[in-house]
């Protein structure tokens, strides 16, 4: 049986890397199969800022607004960055994956999926384009999904969370990395340490906050 080849999204970047460009090519980007069932491109939002989080991809929500972090785990993420002293006017919210992967069940009930490493890849270029149009100070990469989509397949947030991490050389990517849970995670925490571990999320972010904002730079990104 024949392999459909997956071009990945760096054929589709436009020669202007503007954010509002980028977007817009976005809009049509086929470089791996998950656009044929996703409603829509779900690119990031806010201008250049001095912190970027990066998610897994966009839910079930997310899919049919067009807006990352609008569901469940965006809410809690809202109140985790106000409770960790964080302005959301410098905060630029993005995902490793532009499009929605899910399975239907139960009708028209439709599952989250988590991407594949290939999806992650194809849509890489995506995310490295953010990057270099944001010019964040730091990334903070929400999930195994993004961290390991700036930081290497092997990296793991359990023995790696709450650190300020250098990319791989090859990684194409400028700014550290700070690696944290998906608040989706918290939310998915049913026991008596649900409130512990919402804490340890906003004590991550904390750590993100005073990275870019205390006494000295990471570098000099577009604030």
């Amino acid at each position: 049986m024949a392999t459909t080849q997956v071009p990945g999204a760096q054929r589709y970047l436009p020669d202007r890397r503007t954010l509002s460009a980028l977007r817009e090519a976005a809009a049509g980007c086929h470089g791996c199969e998950l656009y044929r069932d996703a409603t829509q491109t779900v690119f990031g939002e806010g201008r250049g800022a001095p912190l970027m989080l990066v998610g897994e991809q966009p839910g079930d929500q997310e899919d049919r607004q067009g807006h990352p972090f609008v569901g469940p785990a965006g809410r809690l993420l809202d109140r985790a960055i106000h409770d960790a002293g964080i302005d959301p006017e410098l905060v630029y919210a993005t995902n490793a994956v532009k499009h929605f992967k899910f399975t239907r069940r139960e009708g028209k009930r439709r599952i989250h999926q988590k991407p594949g490493r290939t999806e992650v890849v194809a849509c890489r270029p995506w995310l490295i384009a953010e990057i270099d149009a944001v010019r964040p100070q730091l990334v903070v990469c929400l999930g195994a999904t993004a961290a390991q989509s700036l930081l290497g397949a092997a990296f793991r947030v359990s023995t790696g969370r709450g650190e300020l991490l250098n990319p791989p050389t090859g990684a194409q990517c400028r700014p550290p990395v700070l690696a944290t849970v998906h608040p989706s995670a918290v939310l998915r925490d049913r026991s008596d340490r649900r409130d512990e571990a919402y804490r340890a999320f906003v004590d991550d972010l904390r750590v993100a906050a005073t990275a870019v904002t205390g006494e000295h730079r990471l570098y000099d990104g577009a604030v």
